[in-house]
């Protein structure tokens, strides 16, 4: 039995004074006094707050899942503990189907040997079923229309596979929806140039979350004399529509972001940052992508640049900088910030009954950090996988 004393604990209905006890890899609560013979944590006054979950990460530390190698995936695992997450659902875009499965498999020989690592419950797809006019850095030359028999092929042989993006406006979506919410598997609107029509039919299918809300997404615009609503507009009415936002600073600049928080409010965000390998890593130039095939960006102050300067690739974020982004350019508290980066992915993955908030029974996923967001130290299911 673990006792961590000394600390300010984030809960769902607030933040708490006193001894946060867990043993067996689970919470058991908040308690007056460390229990007898429970070995303490001192927390120095710091925040203790539930693990951060990543729903949509490609890469961090130097691997990237495309590289299809084990290493890769242990390198994101490890490297994203240490910036307090607990949980992260590695991201595999727009390639081929051979990609994918090179990728699955080394993920699951990750799985055997990930001890000290992000725990990585599922696989997302993003792609290849997109708009080829809103690819941002998908690679173009893998986008493509649904076809069921390649889906399904790829839902058979990959039953990890818990999340996929699409565009709505893409030929037979609302079929390829049907078919993967039947599965259990969580279905989001990505790349699109879809109308805010599209984006209903969708939804009537089973859709409620929005990949990288804003980013390569259709919104408010002309038709020759009248204006029409596109996805963005969409998932603002919405109220049960949950929106990621990549919250580095770059990809969502304050104005926007304090309103999408305003319209949206808290409980129906979920902060991602849809890192590439330099995630965590100095400035300098990386391979975008799978290392035999991938393309080098140039990563400088702080944002990872196509070529020229083209567009972003991704971000080189890390779970505690969106909270400091968060913290910086809105009114939220603490509270609300941890909400966005914890309970809300937790349930939009459909993990919130054993994880996302601290509260008695479910694992013990928690991150110490100070004023600053600075991650002290990290513990996955009872284990303590990271100490500054």
């Amino acid at each position: 039995m673990k006792a961590i004393t000394n600390g300010k604990i984030i809960t769902p209905h607030g933040i708490r004074e006193g001894v946060l006890v867990y043993d067996n890899g689970k919470i058991t609560g908040i308690s007056d006094v460390v229990p007898q013979g429970a070995e303490t944590i001192d927390a120095k006054g710091n925040y203790v707050s539930p693990g951060f979950i990543d729903i949509h990460i490609h890469g961090g530390g130097g691997g990237d899942t495309l590289d299809g190698k084990v290493e890769s995936y242990l390198m994101i695992a490890n490297s994203q503990a240490e910036h307090g997450t607990t949980t992260l659902y590695p991201t595999v875009m727009t390639s081929t189907p051979e990609s994918l499965y090179n990728s699955v498999n080394a993920y699951r020989e990750a799985l055997k040997i990930n001890d000290k690592g992000s725990s990585m419950p599922g696989i997302h797809i993003e792609g290849p079923y997109f708009a080829p006019t809103k690819a941002g850095a998908q690679d173009k030359r893998y986008i493509r229309s649904p076809k069921k028999e390649e889906y399904l092929e790829i839902l058979d042989k990959c039953p990890e596979v818990v999340r996929w993006d699409f565009a709505p406006e893409v030929a037979d979506t609302v079929e390829f929806v049907k078919d993967l919410e039947a599965r259990g598997i969580i279905t989001s609107i990505a790349h699109t140039e879809a109308s805010f029509e599209d984006c209903e039919k969708v939804y009537e299918a089973g859709t409620r979350l929005m990949t990288h809300f804003f980013a390569c997404m259709s919104t408010l615009h002309k038709v020759g004399l009248f204006r029409y609503a596109g996805a963005v507009e969409f998932g603002y009415y919405h109220d049960d529509v949950y929106c990621e936002i990549i919250a580095d600073g770059f990809h969502v600049q304050p104005s926007v972001l304090k309103t999408a928080i305003k319209i949206k409010g808290v409980d129906h965000i979920v902060l991602v940052t849809d890192a590439m390998r330099a995630a965590g890593l100095p400035e300098g130039i990386y391979i975008f992508g799978g290392l035999d095939n991938g393309y080098p960006v140039t990563v400088e102050g702080g944002i990872a640049y196509l070529e020229g300067k083209a567009g972003l690739a991704s971000s080189v974020a890390t779970a505690d900088c969106l909270l400091r982004t968060i913290l910086k350019n809105t009114d939220c508290t603490i509270v609300d910030a941890v909400k966005m980066a914890a309970t809300n992915p937790a349930k939009v993955m459909k993990i919130a009954d054993r994880t996302g908030s601290i509260e008695a029974g479910k694992d013990a996923d928690i991150v110490i950090f100070d004023e600053g967001i600075n991650v002290q130290t990290t513990i996955i299911k009872g284990k303590t996988v990271f100490n500054r």
